[in-house]
């Protein structure tokens, strides 16, 4: 009983019927995945570095505070058991669907953005000096003064892609969009005055900032490329979830558009399939006596008597 409850829409009842309508969104995502694979394979652009330059860019070779497999399971795994476990509580699959497929695309777009970017720019990370001679010593060209690496060269490929952030724009796209979804799904703009839920709403974007933060202090980013990496991925999220989900002061803020016009279509052939199950009275045509001075006919509600007309078809005369 709990599938067809108005409502209540779960994977078994509505599961098919969602992928069906968002197949397109799913293969399109796979290919953002793909692209973005490609993006992470080709050569980066190699940005002029002189010897002059390089004293900006002798900052020590460290390790990574947030390695780069803890990225998304901080913006992305973390999220998506926040959204199964209000799934499992409202038994709603429209939200669920909708919050995975969203922070998902969120996290791509983001993604292929920031790769490419990457790719483009070339710019050297601040432990480039380290790189491109890991034992200290450097060596120019004599006519430009460019750098002659003689470092591993997948460590001295990633040495140019500095800007953006990675680490910031994933974890701003993961985390932002889930700070949007709670920011809905627990009303912080009611109007109420809680302040309190912002700091629900505040601690996932605390989150990414600290993981922007981390890496600065890890020298594998200079802090502009930390806030150009934080902004794409906060303003990727916002329309990611402007597309599935009103905004969080809307009174509908709590689900998604897609279950708020699935509720109003299940309600409105609910009233139809009422209205069509009522039956009208029906009037019957009787001959008023001429006796009486007003010979005519008469119409009278026979609606009282229908169901003995339906079982023994007779008539009151």
């Amino acid at each position: 009983m709990a599938d067809i409850q108005l409502g209540c829409y779960t994977i078994k009842s509505h599961g098919a019927k969602v992928a069906r309508i968002h197949m397109y969104d799913w293969i399109i995502l796979l290919l953002l995945a793909v692209i973005d694979g490609l993006l992470n394979i080709i050569e980066p652009f190699h940005r002029f570095v002189g010897k002059d330059m390089m004293t900006d860019l002798r900052y020590p070779l460290k390790g990574n505070t947030v390695p780069f497999w803890a990225v998304p399971i901080i913006g992305i795994v973390l999220p998506c058991f926040i959204f199964g476990g209000i799934y499992f509580k409202k038994k709603n699959f429209y939200d669920l669907h909708h919050g995975i497929l969203g922070i998902l695309y969120s996290v791509l777009i983001t993604a292929v953005i920031t790769d490419a970017i990457k790719d483009g720019v070339g710019r050297p990370r601040p432990d480039f000096f380290w790189r491109c001679f890991p034992d200290g010593k450097d060596v120019y060209d004599n006519v430009t003064t460019g750098v002659l690496c003689h470092g591993e060269k997948s460590v001295i490929k990633e040495g140019h892609k500095s800007f953006p952030s990675g680490h910031s724009s994933w974890s701003f796209a993961g985390l932002g969009f889930l700070a949007w979804y709670l920011t809905g799904k627990i009303a912080v703009f009611d109007r109420k005055g809680h302040i309190a839920k912002l700091c629900i709403m505040v601690l996932p974007l605390l989150t990414a900032a600290l993981v922007a933060v981390s890496r600065v202090d890890d020298y594998w980013h200079h802090w502009q490329d930390v806030f150009a990496g934080s902004i794409i991925g906060l303003t990727v999220a916002s329309f990611c979830y402007l597309q599935f989900f009103p905004y969080p002061y809307d009174t509908d803020a709590l689900w998604p558009h897609a279950y708020t016009l699935q509720l109003a279509e299940t309600r409105a052939s609910g009233i139809a399939a009422n209205s069509f199950s009522v039956r009208p009275s029906e009037i019957e045509a009787t001959n008023i006596p001429e006796g009486d001075g007003h010979g005519g006919i008469g119409l009278r509600d026979t609606s009282p008597i229908l169901e003995d007309m339906e079982a023994g078809r007779r008539y009151e005369n």
